[in-house]
């Protein structure tokens, strides 16, 4: 794990003066993740593994009060309940993480089902995806009641490479995963099958941090949830005209992620977050 060594030392003289004890700060890595392509598919992914590494760390200041959620920086997973214990059983139906390109194909080394902790999830009207996570690495999973169409759980290590390392990152924001989802539900008497794909951010921080907002570069501007020290926000997609064999794929333009602290201040932003799949450095 890397320690930064003169921010715990600077910690520890204050919390000295103060007679408090010094609370743990977690950091993470930051990885960009895959996903299946379904109804849609997703344009330039042969340049995604250049273009995930182009982000740049900037800290600007920007205007903000404080926002829903409080980020708290853990030592270890949550525990699930019973009902996130479903969710993560129903997300992963052969028992742990599967292949990217095949759904029946297990990967033992990325662990079980049983290993995962629903770490937090967005919720909106049109339901729900989920940071799903181990000590090792994560999984996204977005529950629908086709679950025969639902997305694979493509495992990301934590940093890209095994072991996995949870808490092996500095700074108050890391960046895990700016991708996409698909959520796959009926429609009408006939029940025809409806795809909506969903771009989504997620991550960790420190427990600093009190909000976290993503700019879409489309002119949304989305509140994160913030939950056990990760945060994850989404977005409906948009489609736009691709190639005729392509049909139609998704607007997925670089993002801004930014961190802001107890009196809105921004303690750490970063701009030009690129598009990428989720699986990386676990094949």
């Amino acid at each position: 794990m890397t320690i930064d060594e003169r921010r715990i030392a600077e910690e520890l003289r204050t919390m000295a003066g103060e007679a408090a004890p010094v609370d743990p700060l977690l950091y993470a890595t930051r990885t960009l993740a895959r996903r299946r392509r379904r109804a849609w598919s997703v344009a330039g992914f042969a340049g995604l593994a250049t273009a995930a590494a182009v982000v740049t760390a900037v800290i600007v200041p920007l205007p903000g009060g404080l926002g829903p959620g409080t980020a708290a920086g853990v030592a270890t997973l949550p525990a699930n309940t019973p009902e996130q214990a479903r969710l993560v059983r129903e997300c992963m139906p052969k028992g742990g993480p599967v292949h990217n390109m095949d759904g029946n194909r297990r990967i033992a080394a990325h662990g079980r089902a049983d290993d995962f902790r629903v770490l937090v999830e967005y919720r909106d009207e049109g339901g729900s995806t989920a940071l799903v996570g181990s000590d090792a690495g994560f999984v996204l999973c977005t529950p629908t009641e086709q679950r025969d169409m639902a997305e694979r759980p493509v495992f990301t290590y934590w940093g890209f490479e095994p072991p996995g390392d949870l808490a092996g990152f500095s700074g108050d924001l890391q960046v895990d995963a700016y991708t996409s989802h698909t959520h796959s539900y009926p429609v009408g008497a006939q029940r025809i099958q409806r795809d909506d794909v969903y771009r989504v951010v997620t991550g960790r921080v420190s427990d600093a941090v009190r909000r976290v907002e993503v700019d879409w570069a489309d002119g949304r501007r989305t509140a994160a949830r913030i939950a056990n020290g990760f945060f994850i926000v989404r977005v409906i997609g948009r489609p736009l005209p691709g190639p005729e064999e392509e049909g139609k794929v998704l607007d997925s333009p670089p993002v801004t992620v930014t961190a802001y602290g107890d009196g809105g201040q921004v303690l750490r932003q970063e701009k030009d977050v690129a598009f990428g799949p989720l699986g990386r450095g676990s094949d």
